[in-house]
């Protein structure tokens, strides 16, 4: 019976195909290939659609690097925090030796648009080591817990269960079984290697905020709570060191060192699968051969000229601050989501436009609340759209009543390292907080980027160099409402000669 129905079916759906249900010539040619083909890979060559040995090497060279380059931009985040947990055990600080900048962040370390306003405490915790770890956490604290791929976990601090009162944090690895005691924040962690990054404030004055996080912090094992070893401090400030990602074939080794670490199932099977096309694959060496460790460069170069691409000129929404005027003023979460995903879609652009040029990832960052946290406008461009140019000078207006609760600063980066500028100035800063800074009658301000101080605007100046670019980020510390319904806004940062 069941057989004769589908017949049936079958000879009905066909009688129902039009009478001139031919293939024609042209339906022919769009599913067929010619002998010859002409593509931006070059010439590709086919005996009646089977393709030449030739071809089948061009062809799989530029699916590796394709591979390659999707797998470059994919994964800025597990690279990032791999780079900045390398180069900060190279100068000794592990899981209880947290790296502190008691004088501030300077532009001899490079970090990510780190500023030169707030007191950073960051460490990079090793629970494969530890095992279950305890972190007493001062109160005060402003700070997050980010994955070995450098997605969000967990708040600490003012935005955190202890709401700023500080308390005790029991972080458990993967898999954890064991007993887990009372008068803890219990977080479960997803991977092995996790970022803490804590800022203090210093609305009171750097040396106690230093002293507060120094005298208080603990970092240790739970085995070892009965008799803690005491928590270093590796005090960073001015020290010249590296944390950011490589363009070359250490990046993929770097990426390779993250998976052999981390669980298998820290990264779905979607991008598991993408890195095991280009042989990375968790329980197996990496080994590529000279072909493999060719492309593998190409595509490292491709990749990071696209990262730059996006962050100059990105075609994604949600990136301009004022989009009513297309301002160059734009922010570092597109629509200010931390998870860059919407509707249940990743946003690989958004993704790439963040973890390229910054690090650290909470929703905390993206929540703009009046009077409170912070709030970010970054101009990698200026008023015309152009690259800044460091032998040139420019102007940045502030309109009267900068709308913040605590402060403001303007910092500027180098844009190849995407670090603090490097002048002869010890900070690439200007703020409220500065005692140099003169304000206009109308309590508006000017500020000026240039290689040498405008006659009498010593105070107001940043300086650059010729040779090279910069970009500029104005932090809102504490913004208030006509910043964020922008009926305050700064304006573009001119050329004037």
């Amino acid at each position: 019976m069941i057989t004769r129905i589908i017949a049936t079916t079958i000879v009905m759906a066909v009688a129902s195909l039009p009478a001139s249900a031919e293939v024609s010539k042209a339906e022919l040619e769009s599913i067929s290939i010619p002998d010859t083909l002409e593509t931006p890979i070059g010439t590709l060559e086919f005996f009646d659609g089977v393709p030449t040995d030739a071809t089948i090497d061009t062809v799989y060279d530029n699916l590796d690097r394709m591979r390659a380059v999707e797998a470059y931009l994919d994964n800025q985040g597990a690279a990032s925090l791999f780079a900045m947990r390398k180069g900060n055990a190279a100068i000794g600080a592990t899981s209880n030796k947290v790296s502190i900048t008691e004088q501030l962040l300077k532009p001899e370390s490079l970090y990510l648009t780190g500023n030169t306003s707030t007191l950073y405490a960051l460490t990079y915790l090793d629970l494969k080591v530890d095992g279950a770890l305890v972190v007493e956490l001062p109160p005060g604290m402003l700070g997050f817990l980010d994955d070995a791929w450098f997605r969000y976990i967990e708040n600490m601090g003012l935005p955190g269960p202890d709401k700023g009162k500080g308390g005790k944090y029991l972080l458990l690895p993967p898999g954890y079984d064991g007993e887990v005691p009372e008068g803890y924040f219990v977080v479960k962690m997803p991977t092995y290697h996790n970022l803490m990054f804590l800022r203090g404030s210093i609305a009171k004055g750097l040396e106690p905020a230093v002293k507060n996080i120094k005298s208080q912090l603990k970092i240790y094992p739970l085995s070892k709570a009965d008799n803690p070893p005491d928590t270093e401090f590796v005090n960073i400030s001015g020290t010249s060191y590296n944390t950011l990602v490589t363009r070359d074939l250490s990046f993929y080794e770097g990426l390779n060192q993250v998976v052999q670490e981390e669980p298998i199932d820290a990264i779905g099977p979607e991008v598991r699968g993408t890195l095991a096309a280009i042989g990375i694959v968790k329980g197996q060496p990496f080994n590529p051969d000279a072909r493999m460790q060719k492309l593998l460069a190409e595509a490292a170069d491709i990749g990071a000229a696209t990262a730059r691409a996006i962050t100059y000129q990105p075609r994604i929404d949600g990136v301009e601050i004022y989009p009513d005027t297309h301002s160059a003023w734009t922010m570092g979460y597109a629509n200010k989501n931390t998870s860059f995903t919407a509707d249940g879609a990743m946003n690989p652009d958004a993704r790439v436009l963040f973890y390229f040029n910054a690090t650290g990832v909470t929703p905390a960052m993206a929540m703009t609340r009046a009077g409170a946290g912070s709030d970010y406008g970054i101009a990698y461009l200026d008023a015309n759209k152009k690259a800044f140019d460091g032998s040139k000078s420019y102007k940045l207006h502030l309109p009267p009543n900068v709308p913040v609760n605590n402060f403001w600063a303007v910092t500027i980066y180098d844009t190849q390292t995407r670090s603090l500028l490097q002048t002869s100035q010890p900070f690439p800063t200007l703020g409220s907080q500065d005692s140099r800074i003169e304000k206009n009658a109308d309590g508006s301000y000017e500020l000026y980027f240039a290689p040498k101080a405008p006659k009498g605007k010593e105070g107001n100046w940043l300086q650059t160099l010729p040779g090279k670019s910069w970009f500029a980020i104005l932090r809102m510390y504490g913004p208030l409402e006509p910043w964020i319904n922008k009926t305050w806004r700064p304006s573009e940062i001119e050329l004037i000669e």
